[in-house]
Protein backbone atom coordinates (compact mmCIF):
# COMPACT_ATOMS: atom_id res chain seq x y z
CA UNK A 1 0.00 0.00 0.00
CA UNK A 2 1.51 3.31 -0.72
CA UNK A 3 1.50 6.41 1.86
CA UNK A 4 -1.26 8.09 -0.14
CA UNK A 5 -3.22 4.75 0.16
CA UNK A 6 -2.56 4.46 3.52
CA UNK A 7 -3.55 7.92 4.33
CA UNK A 8 -6.82 7.77 2.69
CA UNK A 9 -7.15 4.10 4.48
CA UNK A 10 -6.77 6.31 7.71
CA UNK A 11 -9.47 9.03 7.06
CA UNK A 12 -11.63 6.16 6.23
CA UNK A 13 -10.91 4.84 9.92
CA UNK A 14 -11.72 8.41 10.97
CA UNK A 15 -14.54 8.83 9.04
CA UNK A 16 -16.40 5.48 10.48
CA UNK A 17 -15.32 6.21 14.10
CA UNK A 18 -17.36 9.68 13.65
CA UNK A 19 -20.30 7.45 13.12
CA UNK A 20 -19.86 5.42 16.10
CA UNK A 21 -21.93 7.39 19.14
CA UNK A 22 -21.41 7.17 23.21
CA UNK A 23 -24.66 5.57 23.67
CA UNK A 24 -25.69 7.94 26.77
CA UNK A 25 -24.44 11.06 25.07
CA UNK A 26 -25.64 12.47 21.70
CA UNK A 27 -21.88 12.63 20.59
CA UNK A 28 -19.73 10.69 18.67
CA UNK A 29 -16.48 9.27 19.99
CA UNK A 30 -14.04 10.86 17.73
CA UNK A 31 -15.33 14.38 18.32
CA UNK A 32 -15.92 13.30 22.56
CA UNK A 33 -12.07 12.73 22.46
CA UNK A 34 -12.45 9.18 23.16
CA UNK A 35 -10.00 8.21 20.19
CA UNK A 36 -6.53 9.02 21.28
CA UNK A 37 -4.93 7.32 18.40
CA UNK A 38 -4.92 5.84 14.83
CA UNK A 39 -2.36 3.89 13.15
CA UNK A 40 -2.73 2.19 9.62
CA UNK A 41 0.33 0.81 8.28
CA UNK A 42 1.48 -0.13 4.86
CA UNK A 43 -0.52 -3.76 5.29
CA UNK A 44 -3.60 -2.40 6.61
CA UNK A 45 -3.65 -2.74 10.11
CA UNK A 46 -5.02 -0.53 12.01
CA UNK A 47 -4.33 0.35 15.83
CA UNK A 48 -6.98 2.43 17.73
CA UNK A 49 -5.93 3.48 21.21
CA UNK A 50 -9.24 4.41 23.14
CA UNK A 51 -11.01 5.38 25.91
CA UNK A 52 -14.52 5.80 27.65
CA UNK A 53 -16.34 8.63 30.22
CA UNK A 54 -14.96 6.69 32.60
CA UNK A 55 -13.87 3.98 33.96
CA UNK A 56 -17.14 2.20 35.53
CA UNK A 57 -18.81 3.32 32.08
CA UNK A 58 -21.10 0.80 31.12
CA UNK A 59 -19.61 0.21 27.35
CA UNK A 60 -16.12 0.19 28.79
CA UNK A 61 -16.68 -3.33 26.84
CA UNK A 62 -18.99 -3.18 24.45
CA UNK A 63 -18.20 0.06 22.90
CA UNK A 64 -14.53 -1.28 22.01
CA UNK A 65 -16.08 -4.18 20.69
CA UNK A 66 -17.86 -2.05 17.89
CA UNK A 67 -15.08 -0.01 17.35
CA UNK A 68 -13.42 -2.92 16.51
CA UNK A 69 -15.72 -4.17 14.37
CA UNK A 70 -17.13 -1.12 12.45
CA UNK A 71 -13.55 -0.68 10.97
CA UNK A 72 -12.96 -4.16 10.48
CA UNK A 73 -15.45 -3.88 8.17
CA UNK A 74 -13.71 -1.26 5.94
CA UNK A 75 -12.46 -2.30 2.62
CA UNK A 76 -8.43 -2.67 2.58
CA UNK A 77 -8.40 -3.37 6.39
CA UNK A 78 -6.29 -6.36 7.56
CA UNK A 79 -6.28 -6.23 11.30
CA UNK A 80 -7.86 -4.25 13.91
CA UNK A 81 -6.71 -3.59 17.04
CA UNK A 82 -8.00 -1.61 19.66
CA UNK A 83 -6.45 -0.38 22.86
CA UNK A 84 -8.42 0.57 25.64
CA UNK A 85 -6.71 2.74 28.14
CA UNK A 86 -7.14 5.20 30.97
CA UNK A 87 -3.95 7.39 30.31
CA UNK A 88 -5.02 10.05 30.25
CA UNK A 89 -7.82 9.92 32.04
CA UNK A 90 -10.99 11.31 29.80
CA UNK A 91 -12.41 14.55 31.35
CA UNK A 92 -14.97 17.25 30.08
CA UNK A 93 -12.09 19.57 29.30
CA UNK A 94 -11.09 17.25 26.04
CA UNK A 95 -14.52 18.17 24.82
CA UNK A 96 -14.48 21.19 22.26
CA UNK A 97 -16.16 24.36 23.03
CA UNK A 98 -19.06 23.60 20.28
CA UNK A 99 -19.52 19.95 22.08
CA UNK A 100 -19.68 21.47 25.49
CA UNK A 101 -22.53 23.57 23.74
CA UNK A 102 -23.93 20.87 22.49
CA UNK A 103 -24.38 19.10 25.52
CA UNK A 104 -25.50 22.42 27.33
CA UNK A 105 -22.03 21.69 29.99
CA UNK A 106 -20.99 25.90 28.64
CA UNK A 107 -22.84 27.22 31.38
CA UNK A 108 -22.39 28.46 34.71
CA UNK A 109 -22.94 25.90 37.23
CA UNK A 110 -22.00 27.58 41.01
CA UNK A 111 -19.80 26.13 42.64
CA UNK A 112 -19.87 22.80 40.18
CA UNK A 113 -18.12 22.03 37.02
CA UNK A 114 -19.54 20.11 34.00
CA UNK A 115 -18.01 17.31 34.65
CA UNK A 116 -20.38 16.81 37.65
CA UNK A 117 -22.84 16.27 35.76
CA UNK A 118 -21.92 13.49 33.65
CA UNK A 119 -20.66 10.58 36.37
Amino acid sequence: MTQEETNTLKETVISVLKTIYDPEIPIDIWTLHLIYGVEVDEEGNVKIVMTVTAPNCPVAETLPAEVRNRVQAIMGVKNVDVELTFDPVWSIDMLSDEAKAELGLDGDYGGFTAADFLY
